[in-house]
Formats: C-alpha cells, sequence, structure tokens
C-alpha cells in the first residue's frame, strides 16, 4: 500500500530562506557567484524549481563554505505579557493555584506555570497549546491533586 504523498512547500520554503540567509551572511557571495553555484551543483541557477534533495545539497555546499544557522531564540514569558484567557488555559490555571493551596507548589507564578507546561508539551506558552495538549495538562494537573487526596 502506498503512503499519502506529504505536503512539503513549509519545508522546501524553510529550506530556500536559510539558503538565502546563508547568501547574505557568506561574505563572498555576490549575486553572479551565488547563481553560478547553484547551476554547479544542480543545474539550475534559482532555488524555485529546485527539488527538496537538491535544495539540501545547496544548503550542504553553503554549510561547508561556513554558514552556522543559529539557534532560534526562546520566546520569553514577561511579567507585562498578558496571560492566556481561553476557558482551557483558565482550568489549567485555577488547578495550578488548587495545587498551591494544597502546598503541593510552592512558586505558583505565570512562570513557574509556564514551565510546568513546557516540561509536559514542549510548548513555551499557554496559549501556544492547542487543545490537544491543553487536555494533556489538564489531564495530568487533576491526576496530581487526586493523589494528593483532593477531589474535583
Amino acid at each position: 500500500m502506498a503512503q499519502p504523498a506529504r505536503n512539503l512547500a513549509p519545508y522546501k520554503g524553510k529550506l530556500v530562506q536559510l539558503i538565502h540567509v546563508a547568501k547574505g551572511q557568506l561574505p563572498d557571495m555576490d549575486d553572479s557567484t551565488y547563481r553560478a553555484m547553484l547551476l554547479r551543483i544542480t543545474g539550475k541557477d534559482s532555488c524555485k524549481g529546485m527539488s527538496m534533495s537538491q535544495l539540501e545539497a545547496v544548503l550542504d555546499h553553503l554549510r561547508s563554505r561556513g554558514f552556522e544557522e543559529l539557534p532560534a531564540r526562546k520566546a520569553k514569558v514577561t511579567a507585562t505579557a498578558k496571560p492566556a484567557n481561553d476557558p482551557q488555559s483558565r482550568l489549567i490555571r485555577s488547578l495550578w493555584l488548587t495545587l498551591r493551596d494544597m502546598g503541593a507548589i510552592k512558586d505558583s507564578s505565570e512562570a513557574a506555570l509556564a514551565s510546568f507546561v513546557h516540561r509536559q508539551t514542549k510548548v513555551e506558552r499557554l496559549e501556544w497549546l492547542n487543545t490537544y495538549q491543553a487536555a494533556r495538562v489538564i489531564e495530568s494537573l487533576k491526576r496530581w491533586v487526586t493523589r494528593l487526596g483532593g477531589t474535583l
């Protein structure tokens, strides 16, 4: 049985974006040098019609010439950031404060809650959770309350 085709457009776009960032960062990469390099590696002088493997080959070549990707910056939870206010976020916050009242957690701040949510879901901010992730956090908090003898 054949596997369904995946939409690779977002990944392809990211590769093209990285190639253009690399082109801008490498000091000796003017437009004519860039196009000659593309032509030599892939037979095409533009990223537009390249396959994923051709784009990866170009990116590998640029890395060999000294291009280094910088890690993405992490979002910071600040005191001025407005907390999420959807029903699931309010329930998560309520359960979090219940655990504080039960003495299970000492730091009930938004930053501490965000840290807990990140450990559970790998999502940096409460408002960025999808429904499934929020439900996982809620169920985890509910089980914690139950283990401590609380009722819901």
